[in-house]
């Protein structure tokens, strides 16, 4: 019942938004905190929306990512003690749990300390601008919060990396203690490399160009690497999803459908692992959810 008078409450807010920026322009929306653990900044309006129910993935689900998974873990707990941690970049192949990891840990943290009140909120990629603002929303706040953003990348002629950069650590004032930074990408420098080449190839102090550009990384304190599955790691991963989802399947028939959908897709990984089991429980009348 609560999730849905969210819900209902959400829906209402938006229409009552779309009414009164037709009539009197864009308003800001009070900011309630403690309506939810997870919020979207929703940066033209200047408000953090409320989600009721987070789509994501429990964290013993997520297999192949051990190493990386149990770092993130320690240092969310070390920041939910208010004790010192880092922001986290986590990069590289795509499919293989990045964002999903993010979600889990935020779940997992919440769960075991609980007296953080860990909220979670993502900031879109093009509201990397309205960053600063976000940051003076949150440094009052009695909570301590994880910003995320998902599938950051910069490209050419985008200069709001500057942004995020003051943000991250510069400035007067610093990133607020009670905020972290966890982002994922595909780039482990958040840039395009024709970017980088384009600069040193045009630039009077190449190096000093490209060292402007690839400092912004610099700023995430864990670097965290994934890569792509190996078939045994593919396996593991549908194995846990059928298990957890109960289909009722030999494991013989599951590895010969479950790389057959791999080699179809041209990949394995997580995800790849995910919309096969989907698939195969919808054959069989059963849902994910």
């Amino acid at each position: 019942m609560a999730d849905d008078a969210i819900i209902l409450l959400n829906q209402k807010l938006d229409h009552l938004t779309l009414v009164l920026e037709k009539h009197f322009g864009a308003v800001d929306i009070k900011n309630d905190l403690d309506l939810a653990t997870a919020f979207v900044w929703q940066a033209e309006t200047n408000w953090l929306k409320p989600v009721p129910k987070v789509n994501r993935v429990k964290l013993e689900l997520l297999k192949g990512i051990d190493n990386v998974s149990e770092i993130l873990i320690d240092n969310t707990k070390r920041f939910a003690n208010s004790y010192a941690a880092n922001n986290a970049l986590l990069w590289g192949a795509r499919g293989m749990g990045k964002s999903s990891l993010v979600k889990a840990v935020h779940a997992h943290v919440l769960e075991y300390v609980p007296q953080s009140n860990l909220k979670l909120i993502e900031i879109h990629r093009e509201d990397i601008n309205t960053l600063p603002l976000l940051l003076n929303i949150l440094r009052d706040a009695h909570c301590k919060t994880i910003l995320f953003c998902d599938d950051l990348s910069f490209d050419n002629d985008d200069t709001s990396y500057k942004s995020l950069k003051a943000a991250l650590d510069g400035g007067i004032e610093g990133r607020p203690d009670n905020v972290i930074f966890y982002a994922t990408s595909n780039r482990r420098h958040l840039l395009p490399r024709d970017m980088m080449e384009n600069e040193r190839s045009t630039a009077i102090n190449p190096s000093e160009a490209v060292e402007e550009k690839v400092s912004l990384s610099d700023r995430f304190g864990l670097w965290l690497g994934f890569h792509k599955c190996s078939q045994d790691e593919y396996l593991e991963m549908v194995q846990a999803y059928v298990s957890d989802i109960g289909i009722d399947i030999s494991f013989d028939k599951l590895k010969s459908q479950a790389l057959e959908w791999s080699t179809t897709r041209g990949s394995r990984s997580g995800r790849v692992a995910w919309q096969f089991v989907q698939d195969l429980a919808g054959k069989q009348n059963k849902n994910t959810v």
